[in-house]
């Protein structure tokens, strides 16, 4: 095509431009390779009446007269901004073809080379790419698509089956035969510069990797299996990077008491829940809010999720003998204000994290427990001094997530006795519950959202964390009622009926939330 700029191209009967309000492009399969569309800023798309060209507003003109050459039939043209041009083009591009498509075409051939693939590439540019990569362009890429957290590569002795972690659920998406399974991990542990001889023990890398201009970040952990090596993928899109706390969707009460927790000048933030509950995004919501520039923030992480301008972040590596604890040491010689530690997992870490809350850092880290009362009661497990313990933490926030009802098909049902009874919810109430569309993949569920429970740390609770209090009579004043009849606290299960009731989630999602606090609902 042609490179040389040029004001005044003439184009012609047969070409007709657009406005430039952009359209969504359809998705067919497209008349240009994604490299030539990439790099000449054209997408080509067949509608009933002709060829639809997306132009990026800094394309050469001259690149029109090439096309009408080489189609030969009329076509209509609309310019995009470059950023706008860039979401199409990933769109457009990234539904060409299927999994099962490539999978067959992978099945042909288990003859791959294995070798000579960059760090970083694109993955919609693999026209020529073996079939091995191929497929696992397509998985990622459709991952990404769906919204997918993880992708887990699974082999068994009658077939290799691939399953999406979406919304929090694992949904099976392709099977194959056994024998492509060894080929399909040795090509990610290339990408991934593991070692492609070694079966016997986990591996732990990552891909570096654009779609249409999206940044994505891919780590891999493989597994020895009976049937070879288990391999999950998980999905890291750069864009997620951004969430504020006020993208995060905490209610009031919450919102407060994180938001006042982290403006302390010194003392212990601590995040809690189970993996996969979102506590590493509520941690990099709070650095965002406090990288004002003025502040040194320092983070050692296992691993480093996310990249995050004028943060300076540290990750574990346990082969040279950095943990947590000497992560943590190290970093409180580089001159911190505010320093977030992944996770506090044994006393050693603990100790260094309130000596450093004691000498004027704040600290923001996560424990795993399962309600924020809880959080103290470890602290304490892990032999914290209760004065010690008392005078440092600040807050602490529990949370869980649920998945979305599909706003699409919804539908108003009555409550389970059952589900009714653990949310305190009255039979006969109703509420609504799933149904399925093509909107939703036909689950009944679309993305998820957050329960918080969160408890700010005042002098009476100080008072009873010196005294070694038991959690029920923290919980108990925690999320009791002020002499003005307000709840100092909402617990997690009461924020999950409350989700219930305005008909963001069914009651079979709440009640996962829930179940243990029965008598707290």
């Amino acid at each position: 095509m042609a490179s040389r700029d040029h004001e005044d191209v003439p184009l012609g009967e047969d070409v007709t431009l657009a406005g430039a309000v952009p359209a969504e492009m359809p998705r067919v399969s497209p008349a240009l390779s994604y490299a030539e569309a990439r790099d000449h800023g054209v997408i080509v798309a067949d509608d009933p009446d002709g060829l639809r060209l997306t132009m990026r507003s800094s394309a050469d003109p001259l690149v029109l007269l090439d096309l009408r050459r080489r189609f030969g039939r009329p076509f209509t043209v609309e310019k995009v901004e470059p950023q706008r041009f860039e979401a199409l083009l990933a769109d457009t591009y990234g539904d060409a073809g299927s999994l099962a498509a490539d999978s067959m075409g992978f099945e042909a051939s288990a003859d791959t080379d294995m070798m000579g693939l960059p760090t970083a590439e694109d993955l919609l540019d693999s026209a020529d790419d073996a079939p091995a990569i191929r497929l696992i362009n397509g998985l990622i890429a459709q991952g990404l698509r769906e919204g997918a957290s993880d992708i887990h590569i699974e082999p068994y002795e009658q077939a290799l089956v691939v399953r999406f972690r979406e919304d929090g659920v694992l949904i099976e998406k392709l099977r194959m035969p056994p024998h492509v399974a060894p080929v399909l991990v040795s090509r990610i542990k290339v990408m991934a510069r593991l070692d492609i001889a070694e079966r016997r023990v986990p591996q732990d890398g990552r891909i570096g990797l654009s779609l249409g201009g999206k940044l994505v970040d891919v780590r891999v952990s493989t597994l020895p299996n009976r049937a070879g090596e288990r391999v999950v993928l998980r999905l890291l899109d750069k864009e997620n990077a951004g969430l504020t706390l006020k993208d995060l969707g905490l209610d009031d009460r919450a919102g407060e008491v994180l938001d006042r927790a982290l403006k302390e000048p010194n003392g212990i933030v601590l995040v809690t829940g189970p993996t996969g509950s979102g506590k590493t995004t509520t941690l990099y919501a709070g650095l965002r809010s406090l990288n004002d520039g003025q502040r040194n923030i320092l983070t050692v992480e296992d691993p480093v999720e996310y990249a995050v301008d004028g943060v300076g972040q540290t990750q574990v590596n346990a082969k040279v003998g950095l943990d947590f604890a000497a992560g943590l040491r190290a970093i409180l010689r580089q001159d911190p204000d505010v320093v977030m530690v992944g996770e506090i997992r044994d006393k050693e870490t603990a100790d260094i994290a309130v000596q450093a809350s004691l000498t004027g850092h704040l600290v923001l880290s996560t424990v795993h427990t399962n309600d924020s009362i809880g959080a103290i009661t470890r602290m304490r497990d892990m032999g914290v001094e209760p004065f010690l313990l008392a005078s440092t933490l600040r807050g602490v926030v529990a949370q869980r997530l649920v998945r979305r009802l599909c706003p699409h098909c919804k539908r108003e049902g009555g409550i389970d006795p059952a589900l009714g009874a653990i949310l305190g919810i009255k039979p006969g109430r109703a509420v609504y519950e799933p149904v399925g569309c093509e909107q939703c993949g036909e689950t009944g569920y679309s993305g998820r959202i957050g329960v918080y429970e969160a408890v700010r740390i005042d002098e009476t609770i100080r008072r009873m964390i010196h005294e070694s209090a038991d959690e029920e009579r923290i919980a108990d004043y925690a999320f009791g009622k002020t002499a003005e009849g307000k709840r100092r606290g909402t617990r997690l299960a009461r924020a999950a009926k409350r989700l219930v009731l305005e008909g963001v989630t069914s009651a079979a999602e709440a009640a996962r939330v829930a179940r243990r606090e029965d008598e707290g609902a």
